[in-house]
């Protein structure tokens, strides 16, 4: 996605601010879940839609809790939508003129998803152009669905959660927080992957099978008490 294309997109979301209520929801919503299921995320930037979402709940426009279910609904929905569509069309889809000019970089998202599998439909959630491929890819490629829908999940609750309340934390800052929002994605990805990495050590460090010591019972002396015919 061109940054002229962003800024377009960026512009016209703009008038969500003036919205409330049902219709702002409504919005919002219809946005996120257009993002990858008519790939509408490569003319209007879906996270822009959700700060903006976020900003109108610091405004009392809407309430916070449910434009984040909104949102997270809307995601889920939407890339389900967009993977359905990749799985029964297949490579149609990849021929549409919106894809075709972004051959080489689908063809490097194909091989990510080759390799990483579920983690990669996580992860693409946090950049703008996969969030919008990727779940029509993972079609394409016959990804389990039920293991599809468990990382897409995931991806799309932290995702929404989390930029509904950056922008309600902006508030009338918002411009600001929406010209990093690319670094915001990658750094709430780059916090979560830590975390998973130490819990993942932590367990391994604490396993039986893996670590036999930590299955002794430390307060076990290291050779038996004597016997009585000892």
């Amino acid at each position: 996605m061109t940054t002229s294309t962003i800024a377009t997109g960026g512009g016209l979301l703009h008038h969500l601010l003036v919205l409330h209520g049902p219709v702002a929801y409504a919005l919002v919503g219809v946005l996120a879940f257009g993002e990858a299921a008519i790939f509408i995320g490569f003319v209007l930037p879906g996270e822009t839609a959700v700060l903006l979402g976020g900003v109108l709940a610091s405004q009392h426009a809407v309430s916070l809790p449910g434009m984040a279910a909104v949102v997270v609904v809307a995601a889920i929905s939407g890339d389900t939508v967009g993977y359905e569509v990749g799985r029964h069309f297949g490579e149609r889809v990849l021929a549409l003129p919106i894809l075709r000019r972004r051959r080489p970089a689908i063809d490097r998202a194909r091989a990510y998803l080759r390799t990483r599998g579920g983690r990669a439909v996580f992860a693409g959630r946090f950049t703008a152009f996969l969030r919008a491929v990727m779940p029509g890819l993972a079609g394409v490629s016959r990804l389990p669905y039920r293991r599809f829908l468990a990382f897409n999940a995931a991806g799309a609750l932290l995702w929404g959660i989390g930029f509904t309340l950056l922008g309600y934390a902006a508030g009338a800052s918002y411009t600001t927080v929406e010209k990093t929002a690319g670094w915001a994605s990658t750094g709430l990805l780059l916090l979560l992957t830590a975390g998973l990495l130490v819990a993942h050590r932590y367990r391994r460090g604490h396993d039986p099978v893996t670590n036999p010591d930590s299955a002794a019972d430390p307060d076990r002396p290291d050779t038996p008490p004597p016997g009585p015919d000892q």
